[in-house]
Formats: structure tokens, sequence, C-alpha cells
């Protein structure tokens, strides 16, 4: 399939505004992430995806492709979907965070895996998850759960903790993050930017539960681990951390 990563980019982040042009180690945070999505190989084209003019320049001053939105949106997958349409060839694309510069391709050809074969014809959307081993993030607001069916589809997506253990009981249930990295099938990604954000989206600030609320299946894939994004300043500081770390 013809595959490209659309990256959102909005400046002014609730949490953390102007997050993305903050620098790690010698490069902007959106940047990094630009460079890394397209150092993975998979993609014939990886395009930014922005509000922001500075943002625009930011990639393009350093050779990238980028595209400024035409009007505002609520959230990365509405803001991607309008820059579909000038990617007609497009069979299939990947929303890659703009804070996620520790992006890998393991991770994202496991993605891309699960539109293939015969199990993958009647994949229309797909996400990544991976086990959280800090209990501590569990209860992370920042942090946002899934659960499953055991055929892997979401359930439910939330900031709260999911399984909640009721009796404190020690029971053997997994605890899985969301990675918030989507691969749609153009058909998909065209239907969900034409459906208004429901009560569950709206309470929990997260565009999954869209598709959830509308009845829209997401196939989750499994991952050992993920590099891990910037929502808040603490983990920009923990980001570049890593950096320094990753130099030694």
């Amino acid at each position: 399939m013809y595959t490209i990563a659309l990256i959102p980019a909005r400046y002014n982040s609730s949490r953390f505004p102007g997050k993305l042009m903050q620098m790690l180690e010698d490069k902007t945070v959106i940047l990094s992430t630009y460079q890394a999505a397209v150092n993975t190989g998979l993609f014939r084209q990886v395009v930014v995806v922005t509000d922001s003019s500075e943002i625009f320049r930011e990639i393009v001053s350093h050779g990238g492709s980028a595209r400024m939105s035409l009007k505002e949106h609520s959230c990365g997958s509405d803001r991607i979907a309008e820059a579909a349409a000038f990617y007609p060839e497009a069979e299939l694309i990947v929303n890659v965070q703009g804070d996620e510069p520790f992006i890998s391709a393991a991770p994202l050809a496991a993605l891309i895996d699960a539109f293939k074969g015969p199990a993958g014809e009647d994949t229309d959307l797909a996400s990544l998850m991976c086990p959280i081993q800090d209990k501590n993030l569990i209860n992370n607001p920042n942090v946002v759960k899934v659960v499953t069916n055991h055929d892997g589809y979401a359930l439910l997506f939330s900031r709260a903790p999911i399984p909640f253990i009721r009796d404190n009981e020690t029971v053997d249930v997994p605890f899985y993050r969301h990675i918030g990295v989507y691969a749609f099938r153009r058909p998909a990604l065209l239907r969900f930017a034409s459906l208004q954000a429901g009560p569950l989206e709206k309470a929990e600030k997260l565009e999954n539960l869209r598709f959830l609320e509308y009845g829209m299946k997401i196939k989750m894939i499994e991952v050992s681990h993920f590099g891990p994004g910037i929502d808040v300043p603490e983990e920009l500081e923990m980001a570049r951390a890593m950096k320094k770390q990753e130099k030694k």
C-alpha cells in the first residue's frame, strides 16, 4: 500500500504551549520527530501539518515537508484528515504525534503490518499499546490506558486507571498504555473527520474515544516498548536527559 505519515503539529498545546518548538539537544522537538519518522524508511512521504507559521518554517528550512492547516481543528486526526485531500494516492495514512521524538521503525512497522495479508483486509484503523511496567504510571492522567477484547480490539480508553481493581486483591490483569499513533485506511480517516466529538471525547480530551462512540473498531497492536512522548515540561527534561544518555 502507498503509505504516508502525517504529523499534526499544533503550537498551543493545552498542557504545554509551544512544546514542539522547545529544544531537545540541538534540534526542536518537532524537527526531531519529523526526522525520526523519515529515518524509519517506512513512508513514501512524511509531512508536518500545522497551524503555526513558526513550525512550518522550522520544518521547511531544514529541507522537510510541511503544510499549513486551512482552518482550526479540535484534534490531530481532524487536522490530518484535511491534509489527506492533498495526497490522493495515499491508501494508508499514519498519524504520528508531533511530540514523539524517540519514534523508531519497529513499532511503526508492526502497526503497518496489521493491514497486510488476509487478516488485515478487514482492518480499517489500528493503533499501538505497550505494557505498563511502572505501576506509578497507572494513576497518572497524562498516561492514557486502554483495555481490549479477546480479539485485540479496543473496548475503552481512559486517563483513569482501567481496569479498576475493586477489592484491592492480587489480580493477574495487565495494564496497557495507549500510544497515540494511528494508522488509517483512507476512508476510515475521512469518516472520522465527518463525525462530531461526543461527550466521552470532550470529557477526557481523547480523540480515540470518538471512534468508539460511533462504533468504529480499533485494532490494537501490542509492542514491547515505545519511546516516551512529551506532554508536560517535566517530560521534556526527561527527554533531554535521555538524549544525553544516548551520547554516552
